[in-house]
């Protein structure tokens, strides 16, 4: 069986944005694939876990600490997972970070992932630095995160061929994929 821990969505059920579509309904398309096995983490105001369409959802704990409580929320979840996979001993889990905004403890994790057998793959979005609703530290810290995270993983999962193709242009001969995902909404 292979595990997949889901980390950067806000959780899953409800459909926030593109994220939890996603998330919602990758873990209803394959519930009940005895060779798949999800994890999810959710953010939420006390820990604690669930299950939705066969996938474990794990609830992280965020303090209200302003804009930092989304990179917050991802540290903590890469944290619970590494502490899941260890202590229950998962073989060769992937760990699939969905955005850029963690990188200055990515290269921490991805050593952690990889000392447990595991690949550490990240989906980078779209360019949040250069969105003008960020003020310009904001939009500083987005692509030097950015670039962290494209250094330090196993494989970066672009959902659009311009990311991908900027990616390349942008970090050099980092690994990547393309991966056309859509849902049905109706």
């Amino acid at each position: 069986m292979q595990n997949i821990f889901i980390v950067g969505s806000k959780g899953i059920p409800g459909a926030y944005g593109g994220y939890e579509t996603f998330v919602d309904k990758l873990t209803e398309y394959h519930q009940g694939n005895p060779e798949l096995k999800y994890h999810v983490a959710c953010k939420a105001r006390e820990n604690g876990e669930f299950e939705y369409h066969g996938a474990r959802c794990f609830k992280v704990k965020v303090p209200d600490v302003g804009p930092a409580q989304a990179i917050w929320y991802d540290v903590a979840a890469l944290a619970r997972c590494v502490r899941y996979i260890r202590e229950n001993h998962v073989e060769h889990p992937v760990v699939y970070v969905l955005a850029c905004r963690i990188g200055p403890f990515c290269a921490h994790f991805e050593h952690q992932i990889h000392k447990l057998g595991g690949k550490l793959y990240v989906n980078p979005d779209g360019h949040e630095w250069m969105r003008a609703k960020w003020s310009v530290p904001v939009r500083r810290y987005w692509k030097w995160s950015e670039s962290l995270m494209a250094r330090h993983c196993d494989l970066l999962v672009c959902d659009s061929k311009n990311i991908e193709k900027f990616i390349h242009e942008e970090y050099g001969d980092v690994p990547t994929t393309f991966i056309a995902y859509g849902a049905e909404t109706l």
